[in-house]
């Protein structure tokens, strides 16, 4: 068990500081933040050129290492051993939360593991600001961050999220962005969702409306920025028109496909290997063979 007392004097260590960073206006940094800045040892950025930036702004002159994705196991070594030795350090990430859709939690893990305070700055946070800007459901919801690059991991994960009750969170790239509601909308079905692009910025926007509507936006829209996309969840309606098939047989389900859909017979054994949650050659034996 570990009892972290953030501020007890006695603590022999120093401390890990978790500092949330603007994510477009830098009037939305804390008091807070900017005095530990300046009062760290030294900074851990995921970018130290955006951070000096960062820094520049607010006049503040402090010693930046680069600590990414990418660092390997020295650099975040050096971290842990630079607090053992009773050293204050700032991480932050080019902008918004450390750890969250960022760099960071590795070296918190290993902060954690060797009695290193752990001390957390409130700030700026996108998904949060996209979700109550929403006007969706703020009582429950799921944050999921950035969906996977590869195809098929990609749709397995957008497959597991339309079951969700929760009101959903993603993170999507420009150059993905029209590609992701597509996948959603063909698992989703028609529901409310938003996405907001530039958000605190001046440019900042939100588009309301069903996925439908928000995927015929996109063929016209500005798509520049990092995108906030909120999705209503699936209700018992959804759930229930998912299921609209269970009545049928395997043959009847496939034949529905092909002469609604004007398919073929193995796209459709497809759509209803999906539906059913059965392997195709199981709906295939049971189409062509049984």
């Amino acid at each position: 068990m570990n009892v972290q007392k953030s501020f007890d004097p006695d603590n022999p260590y120093g401390t890990l500081y978790i500092v949330p960073t603007p994510i477009g206006n830098l009037e939305d940094i804390t008091f807070r933040a900017l005095n530990i800045l300046r009062e760290v040892d030294f900074i851990a950025a995921e970018d130290t050129r955006n951070t000096k930036k960062l820094l520049n702004h607010f006049d503040i002159n402090q010693s930046l290492v680069s600590y990414h994705e990418h660092s390997n196991e020295q650099r975040e070594q050096m971290l842990i051993e630079a607090m053992l030795d009773g050293k204050d350090v700032a991480l932050v990430s080019d902008a918004g939360m450390p750890a969250v859709s960022d760099p960071g939690n590795p070296v918190i893990e290993s902060a954690i593991k060797a009695s290193i305070p752990v001390v957390v700055l409130p700030g700026a946070n996108a998904g949060l600001c996209a979700l109550v800007a929403s006007g969706l459901s703020t009582k429950h919801f799921y944050f999921y961050g950035f969906l996977p690059r590869k195809n098929k991991d990609r749709k397995e994960a957008i497959e597991r999220l339309s079951k969700l009750t929760d009101t959903i969170l993603l993170y999507e790239s420009p150059y993905r962005v029209k590609e992701t509601l597509l996948e959603m909308k063909a698992d989703f079905g028609n529901r409310s969702v938003v996405i907001g692009r530039e958000l605190t910025k001046r440019f900042e926007e939100y588009v309301r409306g069903t996925l439908e509507e928000v995927c015929e936006w996109v063929e016209t829209g500005t798509i520049k920025g990092e995108f906030c996309i909120v999705v209503e969840g699936a209700t018992h309606e959804i759930e229930e028109r998912e299921l609209w098939w269970q009545d049928l047989s395997i043959p009847l389900h496939v034949e529905h496909y092909i002469e609604q859909e004007g398919i073929s017979s193995k796209e459709a054994i497809k759509k209803v290997a999906k539906d059913r949650k059965l392997q195709k050659r199981e709906v295939y034996q049971a189409y062509h063979i049984d």
